[in-house]
């Protein structure tokens, strides 16, 4: 076992393995910035700016302790302490998946301060620009911090008036990604690739890829409820986090949740029955029935935009829209993965334009995907592939992107309502998620399975949301 409390001795912020409000166990969360530290020595003790209420507390001790006993997850654990002079609490939960948390950091490592035409600042400055899309304060405090460590200009940070056009520009094109991808045509990518302040297509990939990126980060931050940091002022991120909160998410009706020995038999039946192959048509008809029916699931009220959220965000009224409800139907069909996927075209023009993110994406979705440790909640020897590709093909589903060779049947005999509602809130409008949201689905499963599903939200958002828009730039390309 390797022991991590030495990486934290020469801390100066002195929060290596403190207690919280009383608790008599180690925390399992470290939380010093030792970046910031001789930036922020006079920084008053967090513990004193934000108290924890016994509901944090609960949700803290759900995230992977940092003295873990897993060698594989304490050593992943000790090289994102390296790599971003703190271990956050997002790392903490995809701690409990090891492998997968391997690959994020790598590809997050890469964008963030790896090898790439794109200045250090500019990165954060986007990663901040794509989390106000959906009011993610945790990921904003954050960036706006890395920010400042890479040189950046603090005026930027007071609003859009402060920085270059050139970044300025990229607005409709991130708030297009972050709610409508569909809407992404080539003359979004001419107009940014053309004129004074034109950016480069390899400047492009790189900024497409963190927008994206945080884009799905804040689906992960919400869908988890995480806790803002120790050094920053804030709360969890799922609204209006009382146990007792019965606001306005009744809007589902809260229908009975299929229990996991049922899913199961369907699951088996499913695996079992190859007899029904439906022709193209049909499959057609399941997907707009399944598209059609998820325009009935209404998420909870839209909550206000703070201020320091509204200075990096253009339009902010601009949301999620039903994609079987979008204008122009004619002119925005179905998107279908036979004829631009992710395989055959986004990997190899993301790997043309900015090299190995390609094969880093990669990594990440077919681990995403294909994780799994045969059991469901306390069952074992469970094969969950089944309800695996329904909640990745759900979610491309809301995007309106059609897998072909998918058997939409399957999400309605898989997915109860009330999952499919966690789902489409979560991946479309996450800032409206609440507890109650995340209580009333899932119910019979682990923790660990309930972030693996949120894993899988955030790597099918993120390839939806890249495959609109590198079809665009590989448009403008031919």
């Amino acid at each position: 076992m390797y022991d991590l409390s030495g990486y934290f001795d020469n801390c100066s912020c002195n929060l290596n393995f403190d207690l919280i409000n009383g608790n008599t166990e180690p925390v399992t969360v470290i939380l010093p910035f030792c970046g910031m530290c001789n930036r922020n020595k006079n920084l008053q003790d967090p513990r004193k700016k934000s108290r924890l209420s016994k509901n944090d507390t609960m949700i803290l001790k759900e995230i992977i302790p940092v003295n873990t006993s897993e060698d594989q997850t304490q050593m992943v654990f000790i090289d994102a302490f390296l790599q971003n002079n703190r271990l956050d609490h997002l790392t903490q939960l995809m701690g409990y998946h090891p492998t997968y948390l391997e690959n994020f950091l790598r590809t997050q490592q890469y964008l963030l301060r790896g090898d790439g035409p794109l200045p250090f600042h500019y990165r954060h400055y986007i990663a901040i620009m794509a989390a106000s899309r959906h009011q993610c304060t945790y990921l904003i405090h954050l960036h706006e911090e890395e920010f400042i460590l890479q040189n950046g200009d603090p005026d930027w940070l007071k609003g859009p008036s402060h920085i270059p056009k050139k970044i300025r520009n990229l607005f409709e094109l991130n708030k297009l990604m972050a709610h409508r991808p569909w809407l992404i045509n080539k003359s979004h990518i001419e107009k940014l690739t053309r004129g004074k302040d034109n950016w480069s297509l390899s400047e492009l990939m790189q900024a497409i890829c963190l927008m994206a990126h945080f884009h799905a980060m804040c689906s992960f931050v919400y869908g988890c409820g995480v806790r803002s940091e120790l050094d920053h002022n804030g709360e969890s991120l799922h609204r209006r986090l009382s146990m007792s909160d019965d606001s306005d998410s009744d809007t589902q009706g809260n229908e009975p949740e299929v229990k996991i020995e049922v899913l199961m038999e369907r699951m088996k039946k499913l695996n079992e029955d190859d007899s029904d192959d439906p022709t193209e048509e049909e499959r057609l008809k399941r997907f707009e029935s399944i598209e059609n029916q998820s325009v009935e699931l209404i998420s909870s009220s839209i909550p206000s935009p703070r201020v320091e959220v509204l200075k990096y965000c253009e339009d902010p009224e601009f949301c999620y829209q039903d994609f079987a409800k979008r204008d122009n139907i004619d002119s925005i069909p179905t998107f279908r993965a036979q004829d631009y996927n992710w395989e055959e075209h986004g990997f190899s023009l993301a790997n043309r334009l900015l090299s190995d993110i390609g094969s880093n994406l990669e990594d990440r979705f077919n681990i995403a995907i294909n994780l799994t440790y045969y059991t469901m909640g306390k069952v074992k020897n469970v094969d969950t592939s089944a309800f695996r590709c329904a909640i990745w093909n759900y979610i491309h589903c809301l995007y309106g992107i059609m897998h072909d060779d998918f058997n939409y049947s399957q999400v309605n005999q898989l997915l109860d309502r009330n999952l499919k509602s966690y789902i489409k809130t979560v991946t479309c409008y996450p800032e409206r998620l609440t507890k109650k949201d995340y209580d009333s689905c899932m119910q019979e499963f682990r923790h660990s399975e309930k972030v693996h599903v949120n894993l899988m939200l955030l790597e099918a958002r993120l390839q939806g949301e890249l495959l609109y828009s590198l079809r665009a730039v590989m448009q403008h390309m031919t």
